[in-house]
């Protein structure tokens, strides 16, 4: 990953890359979102093949190959979405990237790559440990009814696999995980910088069948493998380790396909939630957040621990 951000930035001119460069420090590092809105940075839309070449590459380092295709599936949606409305913010050109700090083998720095229904924010502590969330993926439309790419659905495993968990459960279970008959319009935590535990509701691991545990799993791993297993393997090590029985399945809205509908999955570590509400229950918000590891703030605190930092950390230490 630091071997592709130097060559990245090395392609850029002096004025992208002045564009792309910020503080390690700086608030900028936290402001992220997913909606189509002005970005800093600087964007696939004004750079050259090779440029572009490189940029994908730092974006193919940070993520796993299903990962790096979910991504790059979000972002041609866009044009589909172009040919839908014909707004010119409609543009899968219009994704943007952002270092912080120096990146280099021994330093802290982090990066993100973002743009409509795509949040991608990793840090990197002392050149070895990663932190890579928030991690926001969604689609609009969930999937296509239309053209040359009808019936994709880039998020579809996320959705079919928490239903068939839903579809499992006995009576007990159901009125458990059944949190409420309407559907928020939104993932309750948007784009906080900083998120706490939900309110502690759900069905319960503990309350699951070995083979509805094995899904609900199956479903954490979706996420999580979207980033390169050293990073989903932390991950999942810090889930077992914080306790499965603690782990909780929410779900809110209808139960039928077409339905407004949201779900969470919250253990004392992370958060996964999912909601497909707007554009007629065709366009889905999906995120994972770590309550103690968000933009690497754990790592942080113990990089400052170990090192008795008295200043906030500057760009390439």
């Amino acid at each position: 990953m630091t071997t592709a951000a130097i060559k990245f930035l090395d392609s850029l001119s002096d004025d992208q890359e002045s564009a792309a460069r910020f503080a390690f420090n700086s608030e900028d590092r936290f402001d992220w979102h997913f909606i189509p809105r002005e970005r800093k940075g600087v964007p696939l839309k004004t750079m050259t093949s090779s440029q572009r070449s490189a940029a994908l590459d730092l974006v193919r380092s940070g993520l796993s190959e299903a990962g790096f295709t979910k991504a790059e599936s979000i972002r041609q949606l866009e044009q589909i979405l172009f040919e839908l409305e014909g707004r010119d913010i409609r543009d899968p050109d219009l994704y943007f990237f952002m270092v912080f700090g120096e990146p280099g083998d021994r330093n802290t720095w982090g990066w993100r790559y973002e743009g409509h229904h795509l949040s991608q924010n990793w840090t990197i502590v002392n050149g070895t440990a990663i932190a890579a969330s928030p991690q926001f993926f969604g689609t609009n439309p969930a999937e296509v009814r239309v053209g040359p790419k009808r019936g994709q659905r880039v998020l579809g495993s996320e959705e079919d696999q928490a239903r068939s968990l839903l579809a499992s459960l006995n009576a007990s279970q159901h009125t458990s995980a059944m949190l409420s008959d309407e559907a928020p319009r939104d993932i309750l935590t948007s784009s906080e910088r900083e998120v706490a535990m939900l309110d502690d509701l759900g069905v319960s691991q503990n309350d699951l069948t070995p083979n509805q545990q094995a899904t609900l799993w199956s479903i954490i791993e979706e996420y999580a493998t979207a980033q390169p297993a050293i990073v989903a393997n932390q991950r999942l090590d810090e889930i077992r380790e914080a306790g499965l029985s603690n782990i909780k399945f929410g779900w809110m809205g209808g139960a039928e396909r077409g339905e407004p509908h949201y779900y969470r999955i919250q253990g004392p570590t992370f958060l996964i939630e999912y909601d497909n509400t707007q554009g007629s229950a065709n366009h889905v918000h999906s995120v994972w957040r770590d309550f103690r590891g968000d933009f690497g703030r754990d790592l942080l605190a113990m990089h400052y621990q170990r090192f008795q930092h008295d200043e906030p950390l500057n760009a390439g230490e």
